[in-house]
């Protein structure tokens, strides 16, 4: 037998490690240097957003901040908001996570309808939805008046109507975040869970909702970030009395018509809040560091 028969050969042969394989260079990034026409309205996009909040920084009553922020109209407008923004979160998540369930898994005839309607809130004048509130939950309106006439309850100029105003144009955001976190879930898990005999109340307790908790956090978040900011139609379905129906935004429009300095001073408050929640939910819609 020749050496090129030879059996051992032929497998040290095939063992053999052959070349490396060459390795891509890494991606460069195209279009690191943006050009001026880009840079120019770029910048002055971001000062016309940021140079309205920075004045507020400038004009703010530093000296006196302490003594305002615990007057107590401030006191009061803080904890009203509070209150009223996190009942009417709650009750967004109560009713909007089953809405968003419905939206995401059931497929049913007119849902673009329904879709569109529950988004209405969000491009509507909130003026327009106090109206709309009115002519529903007010003394006399569809629901309003046989509750007031059958059970003495009165929504319209109340705490409870500042919660119902607030839940209204805030509910879309909670829905839109958990219906993309339910279409975005991996459906086999709930298909496993029926699978080994798990009803459906079970499998949306024990794993749909575990699987969309970020997004549902995410979308209460926003909704009580959107419910703590309402002023249009609060102003209109609950009135601004103080003590009772008097918010943080309206506390400020008031107090613009009579201290400048205390209007800033409320509208720092809020504008830390929204800072706050902005860079805590900051990766949920932007990926880059």
């Amino acid at each position: 037998m020749s050496k090129h028969d030879n059996p051992s050969t032929h497998h040290s042969d095939v063992l053999k490690p052959g070349p490396p394989a060459p390795v891509a260079p890494p991606r460069r990034r195209v279009g690191r240097r943006a050009p001026v026409a880009l840079l120019i309205p770029a910048a002055l996009g971001l000062a016309f957003l940021v140079l309205p909040l920075a004045g507020l920084l400038v004009r703010a009553p530093w000296s006196t901040l302490p003594q305002r922020l615990v007057a107590p109209g401030v006191l009061t407008a803080l904890r009203l908001s509070l209150l009223t923004a996190t009942i009417a979160t709650v009750v967004c998540v109560v009713l909007g996570v089953p809405l968003a369930w419905v939206l995401a898994r059931v497929d049913f005839r007119g849902r673009r309808i329904v879709r569109a309607l529950i988004t209405v809130p969000l491009v509507l004048p909130p003026v327009v939805g106090g109206v709309a509130l009115l002519l529903v939950f007010g003394r006399k309106g569809i629901v309003g008046g046989w509750l007031n006439e059958t059970f003495g309850i009165t929504l319209a100029f109340t705490t409870a109507g500042v919660v119902i105003a607030e839940a209204f144009v805030a509910m879309p955001f909670l829905v839109i975040a958990v219906e993309g976190a339910l279409r975005g879930a991996d459906e086999r898990y709930e298909e496993a869970a029926a699978t080994l005999g798990a009803g459906r109340w079970t499998t949306f307790r024990r794993v749909t909702l575990p699987l969309v908790a970020p997004g549902v956090a995410a979308g209460a978040v926003l909704c009580w970030a959107r419910a703590l900011g309402e002023f249009g139609a609060t102003i209109t379905f609950a009135g601004n009395f103080p003590g009772r129906t008097q918010t943080m935004p309206l506390a400020v429009y008031l107090a613009l018509e009579k201290d400048l300095e205390s209007a800033i001073v409320l509208s720092l408050i809020l504008l830390a809040v929204s800072v706050t929640i902005l860079a805590t939910l900051r990766d949920r819609w932007i990926n880059t560091p």
